[in-house]
């Protein structure tokens, strides 16, 4: 049986509060609006499940009406991005990530949805993992997104391998073992690496694996003070152990692969170990994968933190202009509530649940059967993650793999880049970080003022 959250403090204090609150959010929703709701969200395939799903059993139970608007993630992003900081309202509801939701409520543009997730007695918040709540939170403590489904990152390895070659994965492991691991294990079978770590730039892609291993490793992209500190000891150490890694032992042309490729490299045996999202362990437990009950997996490896898995999600908010409220919570509710979880399940099929958001889904027998060999580890991965205080040291902003500020796009891509081609042996780990300090240092002076 696997622990869910307490309440926390701030659940109570909103409760006490919701009453009033929610007789004004109504009001604003019921001005012009129609039995209908506009919905502009990210393509991927949970999201393209739903849309079946909506008009056969939300708009057949609730009358509402959804136009969903859909599109790729790095489109939608803008989209949302334009539309949400004019407050046009041409969406009552779009999918946002954990890194643009406190971004977005402090500029004021999302709908405080408080006053609705007290007062709807069957969405229950406490079920939602304490992690996703505190990400979709703004400084005002209020809740601004509520999640869909969430990850964390965790290290995969296969099984059979480790036993054919007298090894034993650790419950725990640190870095330096998964290196010495990896060295193990390199050329196992024709072909295979010891690791696969992204190195294709972005910030995304290469930052994020990277910035968990800094984070365990006593680093920080800026101190308490916004003083940039990837020129530091110990953000230094962390990014040359994290080079070195996969130069040494990593997939051929690493500074070309992201997540995609390494899920490939993993599912076609060309990767020993994989240390990347918890999303991947679903495609490699798939049915028609060769690698199906071959893989084990671990929390992620650490060094001075208990765990250091990053923290992701794609939520549902509300604009703040929207004149349709009360049937955008409707939505909202349905779309990330316990009983959607269970209609896909049963209608689409258990491995599909958009889990990493309530405790409760882990407690789903049929889920655990599909996701038997993970499930418990995606949990506990989720559970443990900090997005206030990932490290060691005070932040100046919230995030655990991302610096939750909105330049942290611009200045993430650029470092990955850096950082990439000390990947690829065109430049030092010292040069790529020399760089990215000044980059670096330009943003946390915009904040010192």
């Amino acid at each position: 049986m696997l622990r869910q959250n307490s309440t926390p403090l701030r659940v109570v204090v909103a409760l006490a509060v919701a009453g009033g609150l929610l007789t004004a959010c109504g009001d604003e929703g019921d001005e012009g609006s129609e039995n209908s709701l506009s919905v502009l969200m990210v393509d991927n395939p949970q999201m393209i499940d739903l849309q079946k799903l909506t008009a056969e059993h939300f708009t057949k139970d609730t009358g509402v009406k959804v136009d969903f608007t859909v599109m790729p993630e790095n489109e939608v992003r803008e989209e949302i991005r334009k539309d949400f900081s004019n407050q046009s309202g041409k969406y009552d509801v779009a999918t946002v990530s954990n890194y643009e939701v406190p971004i977005y409520a402090k500029n004021r543009w999302l709908h405080a949805l408080d006053p609705f997730v007290y007062q709807d007695k069957g969405f229950a918040p406490e079920d939602i993992l304490t992690p996703m709540q505190v990400s979709l939170s703004g400084e005002d403590g209020k809740t601004y997104g509520t999640p869909f489904y969430g990850e964390s990152s965790i290290l995969m390895y296969r099984k059979d391998i480790f036993a054919k070659a007298g090894l034993k994965m650790p419950a725990n492991p640190t870095w330096d073992e998964v290196a010495e691991l990896a060295a193990e294990v390199e050329g196992a079978e024709k072909g295979m690496a010891g690791i696969c770590l992204r190195g294709l730039p972005g910030w995304g892609e290469v930052i994020a694996p990277l910035t968990t291993v800094v984070n365990t490793m006593g680093g920080t992209w800026f101190d308490e003070d916004w003083q940039a500190r990837l020129d530091s000891p110990e953000f230094e150490k962390a990014t040359k152990f994290y080079v070195d890694l996969v130069r040494e032992h990593g997939e051929p042309d690493a500074a070309r692969s992201g997540y995609a490729e390494c899920l490939n490299n993993m599912t076609q045996g060309k990767a020993a170990m994989w240390y990347d999202a918890t999303a991947g362990a679903g495609s490699l437990e798939a049915d028609r994968s060769p690698v199906k009950d071959r893989i084990g997996y671990v929390p992620a490896p650490v060094e001075k933190t208990r765990s250091s898995g990053w923290l992701y999600t794609w939520a549902w908010a509300m604009q703040k202009v929207s004149g349709n409220a009360e049937n955008a919570w409707k939505f909202i509710s349905w779309a990330s509530g316990k009983e959607y979880e269970e209609l896909v399940g049963k209608e689409v099929g258990w491995a599909n649940v958009p889990a990493g958001k309530r405790a409760s889904t882990y407690e789903i027998p049929e889920y655990q059967q599909d996701a038997k060999e993970f499930y418990e580890v995606t949990h506990d991965a989720i559970d443990k993650a900090d997005p206030r205080n990932p490290g060691v040291q005070q932040r100046p902003a919230p995030g655990i793999q991302f610096v939750g500020i909105p330049e942290f796009t611009d200045l993430g891509t650029k470092v990955s880049h850096e950082i990439s081609a000390a990947i690829a042996g065109k430049q030092s780990v010292d040069d790529a970080l020399t760089k990215s300090q000044k980059l670096a240092e330009k943003v946390g002076r915009k904040y010192q003022r």
